[in-house]
């Protein structure tokens, strides 16, 4: 079996040296070279042809993000971005992650990390990943983007965007108010790839969605409110990172923040979240079968769950536990469109799929079942 080939690319020189150390000490991965910037980061990449490669986002020359760009429309390889902690490097992060970036791993201390190794597993892990990710990668990249039409209304700009961009319109779906009945709960797991399948499936609700969205993304603390607000400036609805204690509203998708579990209650014949800093489950927190078995005890609630892209089975648990304790019903998203069909096959595995779709039918799915 052929190992791994890794391109290592970072302005410091001893960070190039430890990055490259860490993943020479996984025998399935070869790091072949290092590069200094960007731009010399292309230059490679078109004369080795690494299966992936890691990229700073602060470098001299041509930064992470520039590279990342030309890459994907030059050269699409699977590439795992090195960020740091600062709000600048988690909204740079989250661009990265919609321009194509496989996943990202947080330096623990800065551009120049000294206690690199405490990620090196996390950073093998996703190397591996990333290099399992290839063919996926190549079948999709080629597909052109279609134009947005010009009747959309702008979003507002964030500084890690520079890029201008449009509100996407909703499925062609109608959706009524609800009037009485019940409350309406729409639950949502994911994970590697999450965020710019989040993207594609927010932005496609329209803004009198008749349910709240709960939503748990794998993301370390400080980079789930970027991702929120990212989202809100593309969505017709509105996208927060929810608060302890805060009432769920139609039309609004609440993301549990990074380091904490997200639990839905019921309050006074109103749903509330409940955030809490109890052992990660399976590795996560936050952790979507929490999430989901949260929810199975709520009564009086109709409910919908939707798990996409992601490596683990985090969800399985808790979406078995959700129909055993009453009715849900499920999206999972098909295979063809995941970045990693970790989650989704685990839940498709353990029977617990009503509806299989491609992450670009998930909307109008949606919305057709709470219709």
């Amino acid at each position: 079996m052929s190992k791994i080939r890794v391109l290592v690319t970072d302005d410091s020189a001893f960070m190039r040296k430890v990055i490259s150390d860490i993943l020479s000490t996984d025998p399935e991965i070869e790091v072949i070279d290092r590069a200094k910037n960007g731009l010399e980061c292309i230059e490679k990449c078109k004369e080795l042809a690494p299966d992936v490669l890691t990229l700073d986002i602060e470098m001299p020359v041509m930064n992470g993000l520039d590279a990342l760009e030309k890459l994907m429309n030059e050269c699409p390889v699977p590439i795992v971005m090195l960020s740091s902690l600062t709000k600048e490097g988690a909204e740079a992060t989250i661009h990265a992650l919609e321009l194509g970036a496989f996943d990202f791993v947080t330096k623990p201390s800065g551009p120049i990390s000294l206690d690199i190794h405490k990620v090196g597993d996390r950073l093998i892990e996703r190397v591996k990943a990333a290099a399992a990710s290839k063919i996926r990668l190549k079948k999709q990249m080629p597909r052109v983007a279609k134009p947005v039409s010009s009747e959309s209304k702008a979003a507002p700009v964030t500084p890690a965007s520079p890029v201008i961009r449009t509100k996407i319109p909703s499925p062609p779906v109608v959706m009524r108010s609800q009037v009485g009945g019940k409350p309406r709960l729409v639950v949502l797991g994911t994970s590697t790839g999450g965020p710019k399948a989040l993207q594609s499936v927010l932005t496609a609700i329209p803004a009198n969605f008749p349910a709240p969205i709960a939503i748990v993304q794998h993301m370390p603390a400080g980079f789930t409110k970027s991702l929120a607000n990212r989202l809100d400036s593309l969505c017709q609805i509105r996208v927060t990172e929810v608060a302890d204690g805060e009432y769920l509203e139609n039309g609004t998708a609440y993301i549990a923040p990074g380091g904490f579990h997200f639990e839905v209650r019921q309050v006074n014949g109103r749903l509330q979240a409940h955030l809490h800093q109890e052992e990660p489950r399976g590795g996560h927190r936050p952790s979507v079968d929490i999430l989901f078995e949260s929810v199975s005890q709520l009564t009086n609630v109709d409910k919908w769950a939707i798990i996409m892209t992601g490596m683990g089975n985090d969800g399985t648990k808790g979406l078995k536990l959700m129909k055993e304790l009453g009715q849900v019903t499920s999206i999972i998203e098909d295979e063809s469109s995941c970045v990693v069909y970790g989650m989704p096959r685990a839940a498709i595995q353990a029977g617990l799929a009503d509806n299989v779709a491609p992450l670009e039918k998930i909307p109008e799915l949606l919305c057709k079942l709470l219709h």
